[in-house]
Order: structure tokens, then sequence, then C-alpha cells
């Protein structure tokens, strides 16, 4: 099964291990097109630094009436369970994640069918593939990526469409969802992006060179 056959879960916090997460958004890509999403804002667990502020513009005092990120367990553990789970640079969705539930629930591992796995990864990273996929591109910035690939207009319609009107901007945890699963979806515009397994493209999302190994079960091309 190509990876395009398969539901794929890219997600974005904004916030911080000292604050908590104080935003998620979620963008499901499927079949080469985004095909659902949801974001909400979470209660601060702890101090938010004016310097975050400065960046996403999430204050405690307006997150205050909010719930807590450690509500969404079940929807987040759902999501395990159905797909493999997306970052541009996953690493740090991976660590913010982990510092709410260090697992999830026994979820399919999709790098080997028919295993599972007690894991939130490995995760697809958008950012890890375009260095490979493209290494002419000399940033693997979100904002740089999408502006480089022609993707500007159509992230724009689609945040007018699925984010809160004051949210439609880069460090937005929706809209940089977003944008991150139209990096991924438009890799499935060339054939030979599009034929590859969710194997392979977590093989490529992954610097371990023993953990890549461990992935690969062929060659990737």
């Amino acid at each position: 099964m190509t990876w395009t056959e398969q539901p794929i879960f890219f997600v974005d916090f904004e916030g911080s291990r000292s604050s908590g997460i104080l935003e998620f958004g979620v963008a499901e890509v499927r079949g080469g097109k985004i095909t659902g999403t949801r974001t909400r804002l979470c209660r601060a667990t702890g101090a938010v630094r004016a310097e975050d502020v400065a960046v996403h513009g999430l204050q405690a005092a307006m997150l205050a009436g909010e719930e807590p990120f450690a509500e969404e367990w079940e929807y987040f553990a759902g999501l395990r369970e159905r797909g493999p789970l997306a970052a541009h640079y996953a690493g740090v969705e991976n660590g913010l994640l982990k510092s709410v539930w260090p697992y999830p629930r026994n979820s399919p591992d999709f790098a080997r069918p028919g295993e599972r796995v007690i894991e939130w990864g490995p995760w697809i990273d958008s950012a890890r593939l375009y260095a490979q996929f493209y290494p002419d591109l000399d940033s693997g910035r979100l904002e740089t990526l999408v502006t480089r690939c022609g993707l500007q207009a159509e992230l724009d319609v689609l945040a007018k469409e699925h984010c809160p009107p004051e949210r439609r901007r880069y460090h937005a945890a929706l809209y940089d969802a977003l944008a991150g699963a139209l990096l991924l979806a438009s890799l499935a515009r060339e054939p030979r992006l599009a034929g590859l397994t969710v194997m392979q493209l977590l093989a490529l999302s992954t610097l371990d060179a023993e953990k890549r190994d461990a992935l690969q079960q062929r060659k990737l091309f």
C-alpha cells in the first residue's frame, strides 16, 4: 500500500514544556489531499514566557477558561491507532506529546504491517523529507518551503476554510499544521514520490542510521 492510501495526521503544537501545550492543530492527509482538521486552545499548565507570547500570541489570561490539553487523550490516542503522526521537525511535537502522555495505547506499527507497538512514533517528518527530495532548497523553515514551492495561495485558501480568523498565520497551530500537511500532500503530485510506501517515508524521516536501517526492509528506490 502506498502512503497516499493511508490516513496521516499532521500535528502542530504551540507552547513549551514549561507552559504546556497551549494550542494544537491537526490536519488529516489522505490521497494527496487534506481531508479533515481539528484545533483548539488549551489552558496553560505552567508559566507562559513573554518571549513565547511574542511568537505565538497566546497569553495565559486568554486561555484561562479553556480545558487543558490533557483532556484530549482519547482523540490523540485514537489518531495514533488510525495512522502515523507527522510534523515539520517532528522531534519538537514528539517531545511535547510525550511530556503529557509518555505512551499511547497499543497501536499498529505502520512501519511494519501486521505488527503493533506502544510508541507515538516513528513520525513522518516533512522537513527531513524535503531536505532529501529537494536538496536545492536552501532552507527547511516551514514558511520558506511553502513560498518556494508555490503553495502559499493554496494555504491561504485552506486557512480561510479551516482556521479561526485570528489564527490564520504562521505560529498558529492549525495554520502551521495545514502548511506542513500541504507540503506532504504536494509530494503526491510527483509519481516517483506518490508510489512510496508508508515504511519508506518513515525511514526517510529519521536521521538515526540505526533506526533507519531497522525500518528499511528493501531499497527505497
